[in-house]
């Protein structure tokens, strides 16, 4: 019997229909399985009915991923594919493995010789870079950074002098309630020329990206940005 194929779902961004999001194939793909891994079962389910997965939801094998899964954990939710039927790992929102959990199962997955197909959908962090204006060749992706200070405005410091050295655009995100916090930390650390993009509720009819270096931030009102899923970005002008 030969192995299942290993499917990269990806997930809406925020409530919106899948004609917005996903291509047509992609949730041919996502109906047909009946196996699945999930970074949050709940919003899988969830998804799965925003895409108008055939079977009622009860019937389909949904797993959850620990959040620190150990060895055995990924042989057991990869033993559908060794089983022979096809599977697929679903983020919480955008692409798993990107600035989400599920690379453990991934790689796991080319050790034994499983075929991986990531198919096509939202990404916030490429989104928000698309429309930045920032440098596109040389990017990274730094997480969460510190909630306190000093520490969180010593590592914008610190991002912000890499980012000069490399050209290299910095990216990273914050917990939705906190956004406004770390957007004022960012106009207090960073230098004058310093580019800054703020890319709020991407894919949804309330999205906003909007990108000014951090002497012209300063001059305005805030960005509304309460509870909006956000990703940050910047660039140094040196």
């Amino acid at each position: 019997m030969s192995a299942g194929v290993l499917y990269l779902l990806p997930s809406a961004l925020g409530d919106i229909g899948w004609e917005a999001y996903l291509p047509p194939a992609t949730r041919e793909i996502a109906c047909r399985l009946t196996h699945f891994v999930a970074e949050n079962a709940k919003t899988t389910r969830a998804e799965l009915k925003r895409i108008g997965h055939p079977q009622p939801l009860r019937e389909l094998a949904i797993e959850q991923l620990p959040e620190h899964p150990a060895p055995a954990d990924i042989e057991r939710l990869l033993s559908p594919l060794t089983a022979g039927n096809d599977l697929g790992l679903q983020s919480e929102a955008g692409c798993p493995g990107v600035a989400d959990p599920g690379a453990l199962l991934v790689r796991r997955g080319h050790e034994l010789g499983i075929a991986v197909k990531p198919l096509v959908g939202p990404s916030s962090l490429l989104l928000a870079l698309m429309a930045s204006g920032l440098d596109g060749q040389r990017f990274a992706f730094h997480g969460y950074l510190p909630q306190r200070e000093p520490e969180r405005s010593k590592r914008i410091a610190e991002l912000e002098r890499e980012s000069n050295k490399q050209r290299q655009t910095q990216l990273f995100i914050e917990t939705p309630y906190r956004n406004a916090a770390l957007f004022q930390a960012l106009l207090a650390a960073c230098r004058p020329g310093t580019l800054l993009c703020v890319a709020a509720d991407l894919t949804l009819a309330t999205e906003t990206v909007l990108t000014r270096t951090v002497a012209d931030w300063r001059k305005i009102a805030p960005p509304s940005l309460d509870k909006r899923p956000t990703v940050f970005l910047l660039l140094s002008a040196g």
